[in-house]
């Protein structure tokens, strides 16, 4: 006992010099919102979830056991409790029919690795209260629980970085199972959960025994909140838990879900208006993404559910995701795809087809995409129209599929979708080019340009060379 108060008092030490000497250090750039962090410091942080720009997001719980299907219906997925009501010893007993044994870490790894996705986020705990892993925080978990008996994000997150892969975990703050929350319809639906606020405290410390768990087992470098909506979980609440998750990790990333998010806007949240590091747009590509200093994810579903439904294959196709890839990138955004495991530990042959041939766009084009920013023309984020014509009486910007473009030093990447023909014109704004090439043709043959003031004009070939997105590469003075 001596002894380790004796190390306590030195750690104190040392942290009360290491934040004198942080202090000493600060610039007029502090974040707000982020305590002494200044905005060099928080880029440093941030730089290698920005430059990835693609990660695969799986959504995997007890909800996989009855694979969307209930009383008739065929629709159900991860909200599978509050959609049905059922009672939460009924919901329990899918417990006992968990048994993963086809899991297999590498083989995940090798699909999201093969898509060209360079990080992974999985759901250590949804809203349903189950936990992935072998928690002290409750044992309502998988290797209390269930006959698979072991935990099963550890062994992910160990194949994900043997790959070079990054690992981040998804958990919720709404719990539908916790005895401190009550249903908002009993028998009808659990949310949004009503909190016993004589309970609070204690679930707060259980999330956070959890959660420092997470960081400890996993070494997760991304904790991803969601359920944050309800009126008893506040920004203050939220504030307390980041300032407590990066104490215990200063290099941790944590998302805006951390605090009550949805009644605030993504765009303030370089104004220190929100809480968290990045904003997630979920099911939609914002269409004018946000200003400097915002990171932003948008989240989307790889068919229409987030949790394993047999009945769903309406699936995205390729060109889908690597034009909704290209247009999130072209606005400084990160693409968080999701795919839904099934009760056996198996992710659907469709969608591993489908990120196959994603992966082989990447593995062609993956320049334009990796570490870039937004696109550097003025006014343009990509290519859209204004209408005068929506519903709130404000102009409404519509996307047309045409191109978008991204950024490196020293080159533009414009991404044809549609191809325009023999010329691509563009007003290059403060761009000046110096050459072209497209960026799929092995010998990078340079293509004519000719720029007159800020107009840019590129001679292109009779036909694109992929005809999902043809990537014309226009390398610059700048």
């Amino acid at each position: 006992m001596t002894i380790r108060f004796v190390h306590r008092a030195i750690l104190a030490s040392l942290i009360a010099m290491s934040s004198v000497a942080q202090a000493q250090d600060l610039k007029q750039t502090a974040v707000p919102g982020h305590n002494t962090e200044t905005s060099e410091q928080r880029a440093a942080r941030m730089a290698w979830w920005r430059d990835a720009r693609f990660g695969m997001f799986i959504h995997w719980g007890l909800y996989a056991v009855p694979a969307g299907e209930w009383n008739g219906r065929k629709d159900l997925a991860e909200w599978f409790m509050d959609q049905t009501g059922i009672a939460r010893a009924d919901y329990e007993r899918f417990a006992a029919q968990f048994n993963p044994t086809k899991y297999d870490p590498e083989e995940w790894v090798r699909i999201a690795k093969d898509a060209g996705m360079k990080y992974i986020v999985i759901t250590s705990k949804h809203h349903e209260g189950f936990a992935m892993w072998d928690t002290k925080g409750t044992d309502y978990n998988i290797a209390k629980r269930t006959p698979y008996a072991k935990g099963v994000l550890k062994p992910l997150a160990d194949a994900a970085r043997r790959a070079g892969l990054h690992f981040g975990t998804y958990y919720s703050i709404m719990d539908w199972h916790d005895p401190s929350q009550s249903p908002a319809q009993p028998g009808k639906h659990y949310n949004p959960t009503k909190m016993d606020l004589a309970r609070k405290r204690a679930y707060i410390e259980e999330m956070k025994t959890e959660l420092a768990e997470l960081i400890r087992e996993t070494h997760t470098e991304v904790l991803w909140f969601d359920g944050e909506w309800m009126d008893w979980w506040t920004n203050e609440d939220g504030r307390e838990l980041y300032a407590y998750l990066r104490g215990l990790d200063p290099n941790l990333i944590i998302n805006n879900r951390v605090g009550n998010s949805r009644a605030g806007s993504l765009a303030g949240m370089d104004k220190g208006e929100g809480v968290g590091d990045f904003g997630t747009p979920e099911q939609n590509i914002p269409a004018r993404g946000f200003g400097p200093g915002v990171y932003w994810e948008t989240c989307m579903t790889l068919n229409d559910h987030w949790g394993y439904n047999k009945y769903d294959d309406h699936w995205k196709s390729p060109a889908v995701i690597v034009r909704n890839l290209v247009d999130i990138a072209s606005k400084g955004g990160n693409y968080l795809l999701n795919v839904g495991p099934d009760a056996t530990g198996t992710i659907p042959a469709p969608a591993v087809a489908i990120l196959g041939d994603v992966g082989s766009w990447l593995k062609v084009n993956g320049e334009s995409i990796y570490g870039t920013g937004p696109t550097p023309f003025a006014g343009d984020r990509g290519s859209y129209s204004k209408t005068e014509k929506s519903g709130d009486g404000k102009p409404k910007w519509i996307p047309r599929w045409d191109w978008r473009a991204t950024s490196k030093k020293g080159k533009v990447y414009v991404h044809l979708f549609e191809w325009p023909g023999k010329t691509f014109r563009v007003d290059a704004g403060d761009v000046h080019a110096k050459s072209a090439y497209l960026l799929a043709d092995p010998s990078h043959a340079p293509l004519q340009l000719a720029q007159n003031g800020k107009t840019l004009e590129v001679q292109l070939p009779d036909k694109p060379l992929d005809p999902v997105d043809t990537v014309l590469v226009i390398e610059t003075r700048d």
